[in-house]
């Protein structure tokens, strides 16, 4: 019986040892909340200013400030993640750059840029009710994508991303509304999940 017992718990260890070196398991779920609260904030920005002219500076095209908000939003963001998660990997005694770090970061990139270049296309052909469409999407297909190589919430979140997406698509008057929705609550809700699940317990 304990040798039956000892060889399950050196087959878990080796399981656990393979996961470990094939999936980069440190994402912070405290960034997830944070990029909610990014993109909650520049949904508002960007709603005043489309529909009421504040925060507008009359010099400029309203599409070109939109473009720039989006930017220090993105910005922002990669910021956050990239500090959270070089944080909680040098907690944990691991390393941030790894075999399963880079296979997630691939994947991830694949879809995210061919759909920033697409919809850069739209935008210089004013082509705007398209934008947040392909936003979700394009980063739904990417989680997808890297759920392989990280957490299986991912996966679920970029399906989330997807059928927004679909729905911003279907109707374009409210594009602001579900992009809002799916970088912003659900965002919010993920970060939320992967931080009592997987970070509360480790403090």
């Amino acid at each position: 019986m304990k040798n039956t017992e000892a060889y399950l718990s050196e087959i878990k260890e080796i399981r656990q040892m393979m996961e470990q070196s094939s999936r980069f398991l440190s994402l912070s779920g405290l960034s997830g909340i944070l990029i909610g609260i990014y993109a909650l904030a520049g949904a508002f920005i960007a709603y005043r200013m489309i529909y009421f002219q504040l925060f507008v500076v009359s010099t400029f095209p309203v599409i070109y400030q939109l473009a720039g908000l989006a930017t220090v939003v993105l910005i922002l963001s990669l910021v956050t993640v990239l500090w959270l998660t070089y944080r909680r990997t040098k907690e944990s005694g691991k390393k941030i750059w790894n075999p399963g770090s880079r296979a997630m970061c691939i994947n991830l990139a694949v879809p995210l840029v061919s759909g920033g270049i697409l919809i850069l296309i739209f935008v210089s052909r004013g082509v705007f009710d398209i934008v947040a469409p392909s936003c979700l999407v394009f980063y739904g297909l990417a989680l997808v994508n890297a759920a392989k190589f990280t957490r299986q919430e991912i996966f679920y979140m970029g399906l989330f991303q997807i059928v927004l997406g679909i729905f911003a698509a279907l109707f374009p008057g409210m594009g602001l509304l579900f992009w809002a929705t799916g970088f912003g609550v659900i965002h919010i809700i993920y970060g939320t999940v992967m931080y009592f699940r997987y970070e509360q317990n480790t403090k």
